[in-house]
């Protein structure tokens, strides 16, 4: 990530061979850790769906050719070539899309709500891939011997609690390692793939789209159920648009069409060919592509890459929530910064806590990776089906496209997914009620949030008084007038802040100089310097200080009065005193939202981070006026 001195990969690509190496061993790790561990499960749950009546070699060729395209549509043409173009400022993610979106059509709530949407679906991704992923390389451990089948869950429980463990001593360290590990892995994967092509040549036959076509046609109703487990295979392609402001759209797509895509073709041919020529491989066809001797390495490199591929996925569920705080969508939460050196490592310990008690539950539920199958997909095909709704609307209003071209680009594989969520649709009682579950919990808690802040403000806006009548009201009465500066924090501007009239009523006083700041966070990632600070004297009296940031940045308000200092801002920080209004809300069920919603809206008013930490305050230099609100 880039720091707030400079914009980093964020906003340009690398510029020499050097730095472009080191971003694409860095992609590979990061950016497809979760798509590169989908063949250790993929095939093997389509053809279990295929292989009722028994599995013949039309079939096995029919689903192989599904995945294979499946993953020419949806990650090579939606994500690669086309969405990985829509970048705010050069960010990626699902929130970069909605910013892109508010930017040309304004803030409206059909835009909130779908980003809402988006945000809660990627959160149940980001709780079932460390369970499925950890749980389908243990597995393997069985194959080289019985004895360890009763070993799994405590193995696969014992490896999730260590990785969210280390989460809060961060990852920067062991993060240096992902990429060649994960590029080990994808060689390999292709060489054992490759080598057991040979097994049953005809295989290759899945290259031909009609393949799958005529799979789908000639199972009809079946082939829907099946499609819900080739989707397995394209999960974690969103990561391709998310990560694309660390690593930049070159290196992701130099990755992809150089290693990665050919790794998986190769892989799933292999896989194929092998099932055709031993049907009894079935069982774990990604593991018996290996020689008995390799089988132990094997699963211990399995192990290691769906951990990088999970710590992907955390650190991804940190940076969403980081973007939805700053937009709005969720109440302030503790964020510590886990690198001096890499302002994107974060940590933030509740929704820490929030994934590992959801991983842990999953884990113990299903007990195999075959069962929790079922409940993957249904999160990110809707993640997908959203994303392409809003890249629709970027081309359409951002990229000034005609309606009917955006249409014509994004509506066949819209269409595509929308095939997807209703085939994992039918999972929702074998376990797709999980992610859904959540979705649904998060999206309420998201809406519940935005409505109640709405409604606060509103009524804070209506009790207040416009500064410029206290302005004229102060001249005129001449309070006492206390030594040193006061920042008193708010968001409207234009009327006096609550903790300002609460020191006058209470205290009587008004300090030698008052500043009235206000902290704006744009729909970019980040804010230049420069743009950083603006300074506006409105009296003797008052001088209002506009600071603005990025969704991506952490408000720091301390860095930018030095920055406003420079710029002729008078004040010695050891005699400011920064004054913050704390509001305790009351429910009532007279007005705004139903009671069990003013209630849900004040436990997560309650829980969140303190103000002064969020914005970087010095304790010792704030005061606090409380402030009875009924909502």
């Amino acid at each position: 990530m880039a720091t707030d001195t400079e914009m980093g990969h964020a906003a340009r690509e690398p510029a020499h061979p050097r730095e472009f190496r080191t971003l694409l061993l860095g992609c590979i790790g990061v950016v497809y850790g979760d798509i590169g561990t989908s063949p250790l499960y993929a095939l093997r749950e389509a053809l279990v769906h295929a292989s009722g009546d028994g599995l013949v070699d039309q079939e096995v060729i029919g689903v192989v050719s599904m995945l294979i395209w499946s993953l020419t549509l949806i990650v090579t043409i939606k994500y690669v070539l086309l969405i990985l173009n829509a970048d705010n400022n050069g960010e990626g993610g699902i929130l970069s899309l909605i910013a892109l979106a508010m930017k040309a059509m304004g803030r409206r709530t059909f835009l909130i709500v779908i980003g809402i949407i988006g945000a809660s679906l990627f959160y149940g991704d980001a709780v079932i891939t460390p369970a499925i992923s950890v749980m389908s390389a243990i597995e393997g451990l069985k194959l080289i011997t019985p004895r360890f089948d009763g070993w799994v869950l405590p193995i696969t429980t014992v490896i999730l609690c260590l990785l969210f463990f280390v989460q809060s001593r961060g990852t920067g360290k062991i993060a240096t390692y992902f990429g060649p590990i994960t590029l080990v892995w994808f060689v390999v994967m292709g060489i054992l793939g490759l080598i057991h092509i040979g097994d049953q040549p005809d295989i290759l036959a899945a290259l031909n789209p009609m393949r799958a076509v005529t799979m789908i046609i000639d199972h009809g109703w079946l082939s829907l159920i099946i499609l819900g487990s080739v989707f397995l295979a394209i999960t974690g392609a969103e990561a391709l648009y998310t990560d694309m402001g660390h690593f930049g759209r070159k290196p992701i797509r130099f990755a992809w069409f150089g290693l990665v895509f050919p790794a998986l073709l190769l892989n799933y041919l292999g896989q194929g060919a092998l099932i055709m020529s031993k049907p009894q491989s079935l069982e774990n066809p990604f593991f018996l592509l290996a020689p008995d001797w390799a089988l132990l390495p094997l699963v211990i490199l399995a192990t290691v890459a769906t951990v990088i591929a999970s710590q992907a996925v955390i650190t991804g569920a940190f940076s969403l929530t980081q973007q939805a705080i700053q937009l709005g969508f969720l109440p302030r939460l503790e964020i510590r910064h886990t690198s001096e050196e890499q302002f994107g490592q974060i940590y933030i310990p509740k929704v820490n806590a929030f994934l590992f008690i959801g991983v842990m539950i999953l884990v113990w539920t299903f007990q195999s990776s075959g069962a929790l199958a079922n409940a993957y997909g249904i999160a990110v095909t809707g993640d997908m089906v959203v994303t392409s709704i809003l890249g629709f609307l970027v081309f359409w209003k951002c990229w000034k496209w005609s309606p009917w071209l955006a249409a014509a680009v994004m509506v066949p594989l819209l269409s595509l997914e929308l095939i997807f969520l209703s085939s994992n649709m039918l999972k929702i009682l074998d376990g797709g009620y999980a992610p859904l579950g959540l979705a649904v919990i998060l999206s309420l808690i998201m809406w519940t949030w935005i409505r109640g802040t709405r409604i606060a403000y509103g009524k804070a806006h209506r009790e207040s008084i416009a500064l410029s009548d206290l302005t004229r009201m102060l001249e005129k009465s001449k309070p006492m007038r206390a030594r040193g500066t006061a920042v008193f924090l708010t968001s409207d501007t234009e009327l006096a802040p609550s903790a300002l009239m609460h020191n006058l009523k209470h205290n009587g006083v008004i300090h030698e100089r008052n500043i009235i700041m206000t902290i704006k966070v744009e729909n970019v990632p980040r804010i230049r310097l420069e743009d950083r600070v603006q300074i506006e004297e409105v009296s003797e009296l008052f001088t209002r200080v506009f600071l603005t940031y990025g969704y991506m940045e952490e408000p720091n308000v301390p860095k930018a009065l030095s920055l406003a200092k420079k710029k002729g801002l008078k004040f010695e920080i050891m005699s400011t005193s920064f004054f913050l209004s704390r509001r305790a809300f009351r429910a009532t069920s007279q007005d705004g939202m139903p009671l069990w919603q003013d209630r849900l809206y004040i436990s997560m008013a309650l829980s969140a981070a303190d103000t002064s930490g969020f914005y970087c305050l010095p304790t010792n230099r704030v005061v606090e006026m409380g402030q009875q609100f009924t909502i």
